[in-house]
């Protein structure tokens, strides 16, 4: 049976990031959760849905680091990295219904005047707010910290349990500031809508990241194509061979954070035995792996491009032409 591979590096980082975000936001939730029921506040108790939904989140991500590092086996020949990407499709159904549907239940409800006011209350949840906030920014920079140690921008966050903690702290971030304003100028006002008005944006919010994550997580999940840079190189590498003559299809599928599908349908020069063609075909697989290590998979089908295309001929298929 084989055997867990080890922990990388990167992989200990990301974890530590998301445990970090994760105790951050069970204390905020609670916080959050008892100022929102002392004073009453919609825009607070939106807050603590929201940090609860991210908490749950944090949990999903530790799974899916745990169970995309499983190896292959007879189920799962191409192994379990994909885990991550069901994992973090969780997470964002969890935003958009525990944050997100929340927030607007709250708004609304403000909205409707049925929301008993306890100002005195208010006091103590700006205060739970603004120490949230910084509980929040703090995890937000040890976020983007991570992401800049990886490479920054789109490489450093093609983690998705990465890119989750990112848009959860910025959201996060965000909210709390959205939650604040509004508070303060109902404090100030004493106009309902201008808290109504916080939540139903925290609401929006929250669903709007919710969206871009469940799309990039349904993207990975069904299928999605190796980055066009290594793409690129194997191709290149394919052409360079003295022994191909063209390569007819290249296609490549990624299969988890760092391994890739790699399948060439590739043409070669006449005269080659069958010894030969074998020879070939290994000495370029091998060459992929160096050149691409994520091309964990590489599949070769030697074609003949002129039977082929005899093959396709109206003659063959059947096909009429002319006048």
């Amino acid at each position: 049976m084989s055997k867990t591979p080890p922990e990388s590096r990167t992989e200990r980082r990301t974890r530590v990031t998301v445990l970090v975000a994760l105790a951050a936001n069970l204390v905020i939730a609670v916080a959050k959760a008892v100022g929102g029921l002392v004073a009453g506040s919609p825009a607070l108790l939106s807050e603590a849905a929201h940090s609860v939904a991210d908490s749950l989140n944090e949990v999903f991500l530790l799974a899916a680091l745990r169970r995309s590092r499983r190896p292959p086996d007879r189920r799962h020949p191409f192994g379990y990295g994909k885990e991550r990407y069901f994992w973090s499709l969780l997470a964002a159904v969890g935003i958009f219904v525990m944050g997100g549907c929340f927030s607007f239940f709250q708004g609304f409800e403000a909205l409707s005047g049925d929301a008993e006011e306890k100002f005195s209350g208010y006091v103590a949840g700006l205060v739970v707010l603004v120490v949230a906030l910084l509980a929040e920014a703090a995890s937000l920079m040890r976020a983007l910290y991570q992401v800049r140690r990886q490479g920054g921008g789109v490489d450093g966050l093609r983690d998705p349990a990465l890119r989750t903690v990112v848009a959860e702290d910025g959201t996060a971030v965000l909210g709390v500031s959205l939650a604040i304003t509004g508070m303060a100028l109902h404090m100030v006002t004493g106009q309902a809508v201008w808290e109504a008005s916080a939540s139903l944006a925290i609401g929006a919010l929250l669903v709007f990241v919710a969206y871009r994550l469940g799309r990039e997580a349904r993207d990975q999940l069904i299928g999605e194509a190796a980055d066009p840079r290594a793409s690129g190189r194997i191709r290149a590498l394919l052409e360079a061979q003295p022994e191909i003559d063209s390569v007819e299809a290249l296609l490549t599928m990624k299969t988890g954070l760092d391994s890739a599908l790699v399948a060439a349908r590739v043409d070669l020069v006449p005269g080659l035995d069958s010894e030969r063609v074998e020879e070939v075909a290994v000495r370029i697989k091998r060459s992929i792996y160096s050149t691409v290590p994520e091309a964990t998979e590489v599949f070769l089908d030697v074609t003949d491009r002129l039977a082929r295309r005899a093959h396709e001929s109206p003659a063959a298929t059947g096909e009429r032409g002319g006048a």
